[in-house]
């Protein structure tokens, strides 16, 4: 019982270890323009910003937010199909 009390517990700080993982990944951002495209990326893989000969494009970042989402929700079902077991650690990315 006591060994079960003890997993439930490093399940759960596990947990909270991802969720502050994913709170730091998302404050770093990495900005890159090129031939009238700016665009900025979290550390969560999530477009911020974009901006296109000087107009900012919120339908295209949030078409290609979602299309990043998909893919990784994706990835996580392919990791736990092949017993990865890291979907648990990937749930803060595909919310």
């Amino acid at each position: 019982m006591f060994d079960k009390l003890k997993q439930a517990k490093d399940l759960l700080k596990l947990r909270q270890q991802a969720k502050q993982l994913q709170q730091e990944l998302e404050k770093i951002e990495h900005v890159e323009e090129r031939g009238g495209i700016k665009v900025k990326v979290n550390g969560s893989q999530s477009v911020t910003y974009l901006e296109i000969d000087g107009e900012e494009k919120m339908e295209l970042t949030e078409v290609i937010n979602k299309a990043m989402k998909e893919v990784q929700k994706k990835a996580a079902k392919k990791m736990m199909e092949m017993g990865g077991g890291l979907s648990g650690l990937l749930g803060g990315m595909n919310q």
